[in-house]
């Protein structure tokens, strides 16, 4: 039988992770396709021994206007329908230096005051997609897909610009497009700029998040598949015994680890003082007995030198794993996930007995190997705040927690220590069992089974629709 050939558009450093770094490749040839990669990114897809064709994204710069307009109409959309303020917290300003982003912010401003409601976002959709049909980028994926004849065109990220003229091009030559829906607070963000033929999601709370925010989409259109980015945490092959894991990153045996995973500046502006409180909780239950110390694992794309400090501070109780994703330059919109740290970052949760940090989906990493996790909710003691980080458990994601007790809250920096020893002394049964509750809300279980359930549900597709075309 011949293989259906799939075109799997990989717009960004994401979605290497979820579709290159992981089961997807050797499952998808398993259920009889044949998978070619559309690269965008700059990574060497074929010297992993895949096929890939390179993408040479340009869209056009209105393209870029229309979708910004389009993010903020449909948040200020969505308040309206739902009669929910939280979602104006998800809008940021842009810059407005120099006459260029000035001129822009403009056209966005009467874009949104023109465009409101269902039909006004109706149009914004159209004029994205329009936009992208005049750009030469746009007839060079429609010559890929005429010589290529792919059975179906797989995005694996709702949000890049860049995906929107390969999409369109399928589109308007028949081919079944389908989208992956990438991250568990995408939705109500508003970032979902790919209209396709078909969505896979997590699981059936996103689906729902899906028909609800877009009632144009139909319930069949919609597939829940998991996500493969929690793959990983299963293989134990992949683990490091303690000793060598030890030696190789500096770490003292003797003592119990936990992890302080840090989150980009706009999430988290004052992560370095977080660090350095739990820092200091950490040395003061040390100097009374105990023998813990931090792995501190920074968000990867978090290029900055704001926990130097902290770090020379503190370097008896603060071991730094920097992450293993590549350089991209210094410049944080370029860097790139590796294969590497996915296997670095399952054997940090590993060899550590918890996470602290704030408002992050590294619980369900976590909870993926039984370990904990606690939630810093307070304002920290400095002379002048630019965010309290309180306002992030308020955001729509949160609302699938059922109880709020899937993770130990750290509601003042003297929680820290209570939260540690709780954590440390195996008292995490109950937060355990809420977390994994938690977790099976967002994700389809069993949650290493993702990438197969992924290529089924394409295979399914392409000899569904390909009888349909006939």
């Amino acid at each position: 039988m011949k293989q259906k050939k799939v075109f799997v558009i990989i717009p960004d450093g994401v979605s290497l992770r979820n579709f290159l770094f992981t089961d997807f490749p050797k499952k998808a040839r398993e259920k009889g396709l044949e998978i070619v990669y559309w690269n965008a990114t700059p990574y060497d897809i074929s010297a992993e021994g895949e096929r890939e064709i390179k993408l040479r994204p340009k869209p056009r710069a209105i393209t870029d206007l229309y979708k910004r307009a389009k993010i903020i109409s449909e948040l200020n959309h969505f308040r309206d329908k739902f009669n929910d303020p939280v979602y104006d917290k998800y809008k940021f300003a842009s810059s407005n230096r120099g006459w260029k982003n000035k001129l822009k912010n403009l056209i966005v401003s009467r874009l949104i005051a023109t465009y409101t409601g269902e039909e006004g976002l109706k149009v914004l959709r159209e004029r994205m997609q329009n936009s992208e049909r005049k750009s030469a980028y746009y007839k060079e994926c429609k010559k890929v897909l005429e010589r290529e004849k792919p059975d179906l065109v797989f995005c694996a990220n709702q949000r890049p610009v860049n995906a929107i003229a390969p999409v369109t091009a399928a589109q308007d030559l028949g081919i079944t497009t389908t989208c992956f829906i990438f991250s568990w607070d995408n939705l109500p963000k508003a970032t979902k700029v790919i209209d396709s033929d078909y969505y896979f999601v997590w699981g059936d709370y996103m689906k729902k998040e899906l028909l609800a925010y877009y009632p144009y989409i139909q319930e069949e259109q919609v597939k829940i598949t998991g996500t493969p980015q929690f793959e990983i945490h299963y293989k134990d092959e992949v683990l490091i015994p303690r000793q060598i894991f030890c030696e190789k990153y500096n770490l003292d045996p003797e003592k119990d680890y936990l992890c302080f995973s840090g989150d980009d500046i706009t999430t988290s502006p004052h992560d370095e003082v977080f660090l350095r409180d739990v820092a200091e909780a950490v040395r003061g239950l040390n100097e009374k007995g105990e023998k813990t110390g931090i792995i501190f694992r920074r968000c990867p794309v978090d290029l900055s030198g704001r926990y130097d400090e902290v770090l020379s501070d503190y370097q008896q109780e603060i071991t730094s794993i920097d992450p293993q994703w590549s350089s991209g330059n210094n410049s944080w919109d370029t860097v790139m996930p590796t294969r590497e740290d996915m296997i670095l970052q399952t054997n940090i949760i590993e060899h550590s007995f918890m996470v602290i940090n704030i408002a992050s989906s590294m619980v369900f990493d976590f909870a993926a190997r039984n370990k904990p996790c606690a939630y810093i909710n307070y304002i920290p003691k400095i002379d002048e705040l630019k965010k309290d980080v309180r306002e992030i458990y308020d955001y729509v994601h949160f609302r699938s927690m059922k109880n709020k007790r899937e993770v130990y809250w750290i509601d003042s920096k003297a929680d820290i220590i209570e939260a540690i020893k709780r954590a440390e002394k195996c008292e995490t049964k109950e937060v355990l069992k809420n977390s994994r509750s938690w977790f099976n809300i967002i994700n389809l279980n069993p949650f290493d089974k993702a990438s197969d359930r992924i290529s089924e549900k394409i295979k399914s597709l392409v000899w569904e629709t390909g009888k349909n075309r006939k």
